[in-house]
């Protein structure tokens, strides 16, 4: 049996800017439309016109462009119950916004029609009816969203079938079943759509979930299942309260478990770069625990799962990586195995074998005891990996460090650093001054080994942070250190603990510049 072709409704431009920290400029709206288009989705909601001048920017500039895949919608509601469409200053926006499909909104739910609309349930049929006839009569495309819809159907089921029929007469081409409220459970959704297709016909029937019960993305699984044609969500979940139904997760089962197709032949790679590029334009930190795209989704930590997957990739990932753009990691940590170091060795096109990396296992297992993680720090890793080479000669030992930290008069805070290095043979002995310690140590070492490695004038410490382990232990307590570095094409991340932040830093800081000079390209 071939399956439906399932539509996928983007409402990320609207719906999602409704979530607490996440905001999209007009131009940042079009860039994602842009995206979302060349993606492939079938509809994209741009907002609510009138309600805001981004929204309107949105529309007018949306207007005047090509759209290779989707069709832009307009949301509203439905017209006021005190008089009708043709005078109500919400459709007029509606259709001042030229788009080919307007999506409204009408009340399902009794609660919602006697106290939030203060109206009755003759007058709220009306106006669904009537809304939907009058964009329809307009020459636009209509998505009727019933607002409310599991929670309106459990209160009085044979009034919340009497609101889809209303929208149907009207012309509506699609009835939109949301639970909006985000509170049922898949087997509701799987009861109550199979009891209110026959009810309305079979008519075309889409779903809109919210995630306040952690159920958004299986509850839209369920309603496709149960015959909807059409699910709405957003880029990453992001949405009001707790999110809309994660388009991406949607995506990724529908088409890779389920069978069903809803984007153009090869675009469902594309997942993992389109879930970073919604969160890097909205300048949101993205969620690397995120299924499928997340940078943690195909992450393995545990030595035994990691020796698993050296034989068989597939004994701990329910689908291949490639598949949606993400690919398998690594992590080191005490948790690890041989295996986790023998996959990081040929990550980083290291050679040791098996047992040289045993020592190195053994100090990675005491370190963390002592502070370390090495999770986030893989250029570490990679060093001590380094260090067991057969041959192998570091660029630079360090023979002692000093450093000082002064109040003068009429200068202030004063940092001073001297390093002591033996580079090629040559001890080198120079002193900087910085803004604080660290920066006078990462100077002085710097100053001591630019003539031998001129490449460390391109290193560029990126970020710099402190965590404190222990805090009850005051100014005693143990401090972790993580500095990422930067050159022209690479970045790379080490680490170093201890209850000294000085010490703890330069063995971070000795990492970064060992790293850069020996493996980084």
């Amino acid at each position: 049996m071939t399956l439906p072709l399932i539509q996928i409704y983007d409402t990320t431009l609207r719906d999602g800017t409704q979530s607490e920290g996440f905001t999209l400029s007009a131009n940042d709206k079009v860039r994602v439309a842009q995206r979302l288009d060349a993606f492939g989705v079938a509809f994209i909601e741009g907002g609510w016109p009138g309600s805001n001048p981004k929204d309107v920017e949105f529309f007018e500039r949306a207007h005047d462009m090509e759209w290779k895949h989707a069709l832009i919608a307009a949301f509203g509601s439905t017209c006021r119950v005190k008089g009708g469409p043709e005078d109500d200053a919400n459709i007029k926006a509606l259709l001042d916004s030229k788009t080919p499909v307007c999506t409204i909104f009408g009340k399902t739910w009794t609660l919602h029609v006697k106290e939030v609309l203060q109206t009755t349930n003759e007058d709220n049929l009306r106006i669904i009816e009537d809304s939907v006839a009058y964009l329809k009569a307009n020459g636009k495309r209509v998505l009727y969203d019933a607002e409310h819809f599991f929670d309106g159907y459990k209160a009085d089921s044979g009034y919340a079938i009497e609101t889809l029929q209303a929208a149907i007469r009207g012309g509506a081409e699609m009835v939109v079943l949301c639970d909006t409220n985000g509170g049922s459970l898949p087997w509701e959704v799987e009861r109550i759509m199979r009891e209110v297709k026959p009810l309305i016909n079979n008519h075309p029937i889409g779903i809109h979930a919210h995630n306040d019960g952690e159920s958004a993305v299986i509850n839209s699984l369920t309603a496709v299942r149960e015959g909807a044609v059409q699910v709405q969500g957003t880029i990453n979940g992001v949405g009001e309260r707790c999110g809309n139904a994660n388009l991406i997760s949607i995506i990724a089962n529908l088409e890779l478990k389920m069978g069903y197709s809803c984007l153009p032949p090869g675009q469902i790679g594309k997942l993992y770069e389109l879930s970073h590029f919604v969160a890097e334009v909205a300048n949101i930190t993205p969620d690397e625990h995120l299924p499928f795209v997340g940078k943690s989704a195909f992450a393995h930590k545990g030595g035994v799962h990691v020796a698993a997957m050296r034989r068989s990739a597939q004994s701990y990932q329910h689908v291949e990586p490639a598949l949606v753009g993400n690919k398998m990691r690594v992590v080191v940590s005490d948790l690890s195995g041989r295996g986790n170091l023998l996959s990081k060795a040929e990550e980083h096109g290291l050679e040791v074998e098996g047992a040289e990396v045993v020592p190195v296992l053994n100090e990675i297992k005491e370190l963390e005891a002592r502070g370390f993680s090495f999770e986030a720090a893989e250029a570490s890793v990679a060093m001590m990996l380094k260090r067991q080479e057969y041959g192998y000669k570091p660029p630079f030992e360090l023979i002692d460090f000093f450093v000082n930290v002064e109040h003068r008069d009429k200068r202030g805070i004063f940092a001073e650093a001297m390093v002591k290095v033996r580079v090629q043979g040559e001890v080198l002995h120079t002193a900087a001054e910085g803004n604080g310690p660290v920066n006078a140590l990462d100077l002085a070492l710097r100053k001591a080994l630019v003539g031998y490695y001129p490449q460390i004038s391109r290193f560029n410490l990126s970020d710099y942070k402190v965590r404190i382990l222990d805090s009850d232990h005051g100014t005693e307590a143990i401090t972790r250190v993580l500095i990422d570095t930067r050159n022209d094409t690479s970045r790379w991340s080490t680490v170093g603990a201890g209850a000294n932040i000085i010490e703890a830093s330069w063995r971070a800081l000795a990492d970064s510049v060992e790293y850069g000079l020996m493996v980084a390209h």
